[in-house]
């Protein structure tokens, strides 16, 4: 019986000799191995515990009978747990590990410890193949296009993989089978589509595109389970020249680089962005911000080498009067937060409603509206601003939306 975790084997002598433990593990193979045949010894098997690693493939061996002082398992749902031996008076740590695998093995490992008889096959004393570590690994990184994998499989077990400078011109269908996989690093290829699917990796909290052929990023994956997990992406220097209103349902973003890409604009619903703390949108062809952007609560914030325009001193007059059935019913669901989706009413109401704008006084605009710009200091909602321009300026023009004539009058000192 076999079990692949992250060992660390401490000496209870180390504290007394006034040194510590390293504190870390390394990935490792246990075995519950028969010491002796069975044809040898009648009676109940006699087992033995076998630590190995890719340096060490033979192992070091432990005695189990009646040579187990404690079982720690309080963690044994994370896949944790310590067996305490008595001789020698090592604490042999795991972590990482499949938890039902864990808790099988443990139950093996108790039956060793008592003397009875393990009903499972029991393993060989024999060195571990170093295609059993290679099958349990977490982190694979290629660089170069003559080490990428033709003919076999990616480790199911990986939770970081970097392919990086491999010219790829598509996502690897294979990548989209690593159900672990929290860390993908695409960089420096040609990607130009991302496949819908990259949005089932439900796991993956950082996402590195940089240096690739993109022009878009696409709706399915802002409504796919990126949602709950992506915490940084990384999508500078390609083509991208807008990102959907929806990209704005990403809200565990904390890391947004966007540079060298075409973007026009950013998502006029990017304050609801909460958790972002970066973000990085250099070189682009931004002309202003939107009017939510004055939500946003970052560390950083880079806009350097943007088109900035001008504000306008003449805002841009909108409004309708009376306001039309569909505003006024557009106004009455998104102000009292009723719930809406294509299963109950047409799918174009239903962007209509997704695009809505916001008053300065939090009310919600359709088609009617005034439509004015006026700059903003950055350094409102950012600590720290790399400067807009070689000037040493850090304003930059944001678009604000009034829902009525009143709204405007009352914040016109918003538009100085």
């Amino acid at each position: 019986m076999k079990l692949h975790c992250d060992v660390e084997v401490v000496s209870r002598h180390l504290p007394t000799l006034g040194m510590r433990n390293r504190g870390k593990g390394v990935r490792a193979v246990l075995s519950v191995c028969e010491q002796t045949p069975r044809s040898q010894l009648p009676g109940p098997r006699r087992a033995c515990l076998l630590v190995s690693t890719l340096k060490d493939k033979h192992g070091t061996r432990y005695e189990l009978k009646e040579n187990i002082e404690q079982f720690f398992t309080k963690f044994v749902d994370e896949g944790k747990a310590t067996i305490r031996l008595k001789e020698p008076p090592v604490d042999i740590c795991l972590s990482k590990a499949n938890s039902n695998h864990l808790k099988d093995f443990l139950s093996t490992v108790r039956l060793a410890h008592r003397g009875c008889n393990v009903n499972v096959q029991l393993s060989t004393l024999a060195p571990v193949k170093a295609s059993e570590f290679e099958k349990f690994k977490t982190k694979m990184i290629i660089t170069s296009k003559k080490d990428y994998p033709l003919s076999k499989s990616f480790p199911c077990s990986l939770e970081h993989l970097q392919t990086s400078y491999c010219s790829l011109v598509r996502v690897d269908m294979r990548m989209l089978c690593l159900k672990n996989l929290r860390k993908l690093d695409l960089s420096h290829n040609h990607i130009k589509k991302l496949p819908a699917t990259i949005g089932d990796l439900i796991h993956l909290q950082d996402l590195n595109l940089n240096d690739n052929h993109l022009e878009s990023f696409s709706i399915d994956l802002c409504q796919s389970t990126l949602q709950k997990s992506l915490r940084s992406l990384d999508l500078s220097k390609n083509r991208i020249r807008a990102l959907p209103v929806q990209f704005c349902q990403l809200r565990e973003l904390i890391i947004l680089k966007v540079d060298d890409n075409e973007l026009i604009q950013f998502p006029f619903k990017i304050g609801q962005l909460t958790n972002l703390r970066f973000l990085s949108a250099a070189r682009n062809k931004l002309l202003f911000l939107p009017s939510e952007f004055k939500n946003l609560s970052l560390e950083y914030l880079d806009l350097f080498g943007n088109t900035f325009e001008q504000p306008k001193v003449l805002p841009v007059i909108k409004l309708q009067v009376p306001l039309t059935l569909l505003e006024s019913s557009a106004r009455a669901v998104l102000g009292n937060r009723i719930p809406y989706d294509s299963h109950n009413i047409p799918f174009h109401l239903c962007q209509d409603l997704d695009t809505a704008k916001t008053c300065v006084c939090g009310s919600f605009c359709l088609r009617s509206f005034i439509q004015g710009t006026a700059n903003m200091n950055l350094h409102a909602v950012a600590h720290t601003v790399v400067l807009v321009d070689n000037m040493g300026g850090t304003e930059a023009p944001v678009t604000s939306y009034f829902c009525s004539l009143t709204c405007y009058v009352n914040s016109t000192d918003t538009l100085k």
